[in-house]
C-alpha cells in the first residue's frame, strides 16, 4: 500500500450493516468512483474476552475465512489529507465480505495457509499467514486491550500485496489452501 509498516496493529470498526455474507453481491456505491479490495484472513470470536493475553488468545476463534474489506480509496484519501477519521470510506454498508467459515482443525497449520484472490479468473492477491504483520493471537491480545471481544466478532487480519479497485460486472472468487470459499459479483 506504500505505506510505512506499521508497529503495532491499525484498527477500525464496521458496523453489522456493513457485513456481506452467503456470496450475496457487492453493490458499488453511489458517493465513490474508485472502490479497492483489500484480501484478508477472518477470524470468527467464539467465546466473550477481555484483555486476553497472546498465549491464551487461540481459545477464543475456533473458525476463519477469508473476507474483502472494501475500501472507498477517493473518500480515504480526502479523509488522510484532512486527518479525519475513514470509518465512511472503509464501513459503509456491504463493505466487509466474508467466506464460507471453517474450523481451524481443518488445517494442518492456520500460521502457514495460503490465500488469495482471483478477478474475473485472474489471481489479483496473494498471500500466507506465515508472511503476516501481526500472527492473529497477537492481534487478538491487542485489540482486547481496548475492545471486549463478544461471541460473533469478525477479525479481519491484514491484506498483501495487490490492493487494487472493483469495478462493476466484476466476479470475486477467494480461496484458503485453494478451497474456494467466497464467489460473488460487484453489480
Amino acid at each position: 500500500m506504500k505505506a510505512e509498516t506499521p508497529t503495532e496493529p491499525v484498527v477500525f470498526l464496521k458496523p453489522d450493516t456493513a457485513l456481506l455474507q452467503d456470496n450475496d453481491p457487492f453493490f458499488y456505491p453511489k458517493f465513490s468512483k474508485e472502490v479497492h479490495h483489500e484480501l484478508e484472513v477472518v477470524l470468527r470470536i467464539h467465546k466473550n474476552g477481555k484483555n486476553i493475553q497472546k498465549q491464551f488468545a487461540h481459545k477464543y476463534y475456533e473458525e476463519l475465512s477469508v473476507g474483502i474489506d472494501f475500501t472507498a480509496r477517493d473518500l480515504q484519501a480526502q479523509f488522510k489529507a484532512k486527518g479525519l477519521p475513514w470509518e465512511r470510506a472503509k464501513s459503509f454498508d456491504g463493505s466487509g465480505a466474508v467466506g464460507k467459515m471453517v474450523s481451524k482443525a481443518h488445517y494442518k497449520d492456520i500460521n502457514n495457509l495460503a490465500f488469495r484472490l482471483d478477478i474475473n479468473g485472474k489471481t489479483v492477491q496473494e498471500g500466507n499467514t506465515k508472511d503476516v504483520i501481526f500472527q492473529f493471537d497477537y492481534i487478538i491480545e491487542y485489540i482486547s486491550a481496548f475492545f471486549t471481544l463478544r461471541v460473533g466478532d469478525l477479525i479481519y487480519t491484514g491484506t498483501p500485496v495487490g490492493v487494487g479497485p472493483v469495478k462493476v460486472g466484476d466476479r470475486l472468487e477467494a480461496y484458503i489452501e485453494n478451497e474456494k470459499l467466497l464467489d460473488f459479483e460487484i453489480k
